[in-house]
């Protein structure tokens, strides 16, 4: 196994003199090649597919259609798009002492990148610290070997193309030792940012020795009150919980103001349509029972649970602050949503609940950085500190200062 990450600093380096002309060149020959090169990902893609249960969580996050590597190329040619970062004063002053002090962007440097059966993540984590002048490590899991093995060779082969270094990233091996090694390569990466579960996420943030940036996982709940509209609702719901599933930003749990349970029929029973299964609690239950077949009564675990599929759990609150306390209890900081028409209610909400992305009269699944228009992201943070929420090029920079002076002394 060659967990050997030497050379990806000094390939950094190399990369930090590189024209934004040259590195956009790059990315739409690699988007280019991508297509090029689409059955053989396809197939690659089966080869992981085959090995999965089709009713596994991670199925469809593995799955690559002809769709999704197009998705992968334009978020490829959306970065050549954007500006870059790197360079950009941040602060420029002059002292009384008549020094000249600037802030400005620079590379992190090495990013190690650990995900799972994500395929599309390899070109994503890649394009982004490309763009930034970063290298990057990737480190896949083994669900998604085949397919990370053909797309990094595309890459190599890109890079080679365009006569670029190749050790501006590196594919570790699927094995887990490969993760140990990452977590503990604090001469050659400079952050780590894990992307998958709970279970992957604590892994990393328990052993590693390396900076951590965590992209957690998604425990996403939903606020409708008492004033919310239900037209706005239905639909909410409806694609929260169904445009796929396996995402971190799907809706896991509906909390309902009481006096809508006469209406939660409306809401739920759409949703027979691709068999969600349903958890609800006492009130919820009740009102359900005669209207929805794959009903269960809401246990505990039910509540702060990531689904990452058909499953939704429902919870009756009687005001705004047993829904805030609910949250508090059972989120994960990631995505947050009232449905509402008070405006007491709305502000409050969008000031209490403390995630990285906050939502009104609109869905979850927007907490997205292609979404919210930051170009391709290489993952959602959920803590407070470097950067939080879908990151994209600005939170894979760090900063310096700048100083320029004319003889000033301390003495």
């Amino acid at each position: 196994m060659n967990t050997d990450l030497s050379n990806l600093k000094t390939a950094q380096i190399e990369l930090a003199q590189c024209p934004t002309e040259k590195i956009n060149q790059t990315l739409l020959a690699l988007a280019k090649n991508l297509k090029i090169n689409e059955k053989l990902v396809l197939t690659e893609n089966q080869k992981d597919l085959d090995r999965m249960e089709s009713d596994d969580p991670k199925y469809d996050r593995l799955k690559l259609t002809p769709k999704r590597i197009e998705e992968m190329a334009q978020g490829l040619k959306q970065l050549t798009n954007l500006d870059s970062p790197i360079g950009k004063v941040i602060e420029q002053r002059t002292l009384k002492n008549g020094l000249t002090v600037k802030q400005t962007r620079v590379p992190i440097g090495v990013i190690g990148m650990i995900y799972e059966a994500r395929p599309n993540v390899t070109t994503d984590a890649f394009g982004i610290a490309f763009k930034t002048q970063n290298a990057i490590a990737l480190k896949g899991g083994s669900d998604a070997q085949h397919t990370n093995e053909c797309v990094y060779k595309i890459i190599q082969e890109t890079l080679k193309s365009e006569n670029l270094p190749t050790d501006v990233v590196a594919l570790l091996p699927a094995e887990r030792a490969a993760t140990k090694a990452m977590l503990a390569a604090v001469n050659d990466i400079d952050v780590i940012i894990p992307r998958g579960s709970q279970k992957l996420i604590q892994f990393v943030r328990d052993n590693a020795k390396v900076p951590v940036i965590e992209t957690g996982a998604g425990i996403v709940h939903t606020y409708w009150d008492e004033s919310g509209k239900i037209d706005i609702v239905k639909k909410v719901v409806w694609s929260a919980k169904t445009r796929r599933p396996s995402v971190c930003n799907a809706l896991d749990t509906l909390i309902i103001h009481e006096t809508n349970l006469n209406k939660i029929a409306d809401i739920i029973t759409p949703l027979t349509d691709v068999n969600v299964k349903i958890y609800a609690d006492r009130q919820s239950f009740e009102k359900l029972t005669k209207h929805y077949k794959n009903l269960e009564r809401a246990e505990t675990k039910h509540f702060g649970t990531e689904f990452l599929g058909y499953e939704l759990s429902l919870k009756t609150v009687k005001n705004l602050d047993k829904a805030l306390t609910h949250i508090r209890t059972h989120s994960s900081k990631h995505s947050e949503a009232i449905i509402s028409e008070n405006t007491h209610n709305i502000e409050t909400f969008l000031s209490q609940v403390d995630a990285a992305c906050v939502f009104h009269n609109t869905e979850t699944g927007y907490s997205d950085g292609e979404q919210l228009e930051l170009g391709a992201e290489i993952g959602i943070s959920t803590q407070k500190l470097h950067a939080r929420g879908p990151m994209g090029l600005e939170a894979m920079t760090s900063y310096k200062w700048i100083i320029r002076g004319n003889g000033q002394t301390r003495i």
